[in-house]
């Protein structure tokens, strides 16, 4: 099974609503999605979103990336060798994680359907079944609340609460948002580097008195401060989790030597896909530090990715998968079952996601085709 092609289109998916946090407001999942194709006919799919706010990755960027860096550097190589894939494919150019990772799934789905097994199983087969929060946005405590009490009638248990606009305003919101919903719903609050070393520990406590059982604060301070990120939770009994401070295993390792955080959200964005994402699971299995697995705001492709991940590993306790739960519709067919709250893992080969009935009609043509020949192995 060798690499043939590599191909580009760009996928558009509306939101059942608009998602806001601190950094941004979006309508629709607007990804870029790749096939690699072999020599055997199977392809395997990824996807990648362009959230420049977070990885500084653009869709005209993915794209370049893609065809005109990483797709000449694969080109004629079998899928088996994996690691060689894998040094070819990060060496191929600095940062650019998103290309990185939508490039890495699809050889991870290739991977696994050479082998006729679910992804999950060959990364360690830890459960069959995972449980996602679901995001409410940023918006007035009365809407929040409604969005968060229809949540819970879809069977959520979890949902995480974007906040970090407004320090005052996020404490209401919070205590307006238990209120609604009482004491059997875990709540989990996500700044998205909103606050000040300060402003979050004052806050943070503020919730911890008015006892709102919050069960984390996802990323309270700027990412590139991790001395503020220590403070934090040297400061508060909630748990602290880091989010953008962590894109790399070195990274994870930094927040780990230094305890910074009480846990790390593993997003392959953020890492360049599942084979990153495995080293950080590594660390955090020889530091004992729980981790997370995140999204961002992508269709159920690249989300099931992420769920065969948390799905092969013990370390990742904690799931935030609900990109699938935020799209209007769903043009995939086959791969783990999104029922609201509950994902079940199937036993298809690779990721197990194919096209379904409605996939053209969000899909554009190709960006470009870059003229690419395969290189010798080095």
């Amino acid at each position: 099974m060798k690499i043939t092609d590599i191909q580009v289109k760009r996928l558009r998916i509306p939101l059942k609503k608009p998602f806001k946090t601190a950094l941004r407001t979006v309508e629709a999942v607007e990804d870029i999605l790749i096939t690699i194709h072999t020599d055997t006919g199977d392809i395997g799919y990824g996807e990648a979103p362009p959230t420049a706010v977070i990885t500084g990755d653009t869709r005209e960027g993915i794209e370049g990336a893609i065809l005109g860096h990483i797709k000449p550097r694969l080109l004629g190589l079998p899928v088996v060798e994996l690691e060689t894939i894998m040094e070819r494919l990060h060496t191929a150019l600095v940062g650019n994680t998103s290309a990185k990772a939508a490039v890495d799934m699809a050889l991870y789905d290739l991977f696994a359907r050479y082998h006729q097994a679910p992804l999950f199983r060959l990364l360690g087969g830890a459960r069959q079944t995972l449980a996602t929060d679901l995001t409410i946005s940023v918006n007035d405590s009365a809407e929040m609340a409604e969005d968060a009490r229809q949540a819970v009638l879809l069977g959520y248990s979890t949902l995480k609460i974007k906040v970090g606009k407004d320090p005052q305003q996020d404490l209401k919101r919070i205590k307006a948002l238990r209120q609604t919903l009482g004491d059997g719903v875990t709540l989990r609050l996500d700044a998205n580097q909103g606050w000040t070393p300060r402003e979050a520990v004052k806050l943070i406590r503020q919730m911890e008195e008015a006892d709102l059982g919050i069960e984390l604060v996802e990323q309270p301070v700027k990412a590139g401060d991790l001395e503020g990120l220590k403070y934090v939770t040297q400061q508060v009994e909630t748990l602290i989790l880091a989010d953008e401070s962590v894109f790399s295993p070195l990274d994870a390792l930094r927040i780990m030597q230094e305890r910074a955080a009480d846990l790390i959200n593993i997003k392959l964005m953020k890492t360049g896909g599942i084979h990153q994402a495995l080293k950080i699971c590594a660390l955090a299995e020889i530091y004992g530090m729980e981790c997370m697995m995140g999204c961002m705001l992508e269709s159920r492709l690249s989300v099931a990715a992420a769920a065969h991940v948390a799905a092969g590993r013990n370390i990742i306790t904690r799931c935030d998968l609900d990109g699938p739960g935020l799209c209007a519709d769903d043009p995939w067919q086959g791969g783990p079952v999104f029922d609201h709250a509950a994902i079940t893992m199937s036993k298809e080969a690779g990721l197990g996601i194919v096209p379904g009935p409605t996939f053209d009609q969000y899909i554009s043509q190709p960006f470009s085709s870059f003229s690419a020949t395969p290189q010798k192995k080095m």
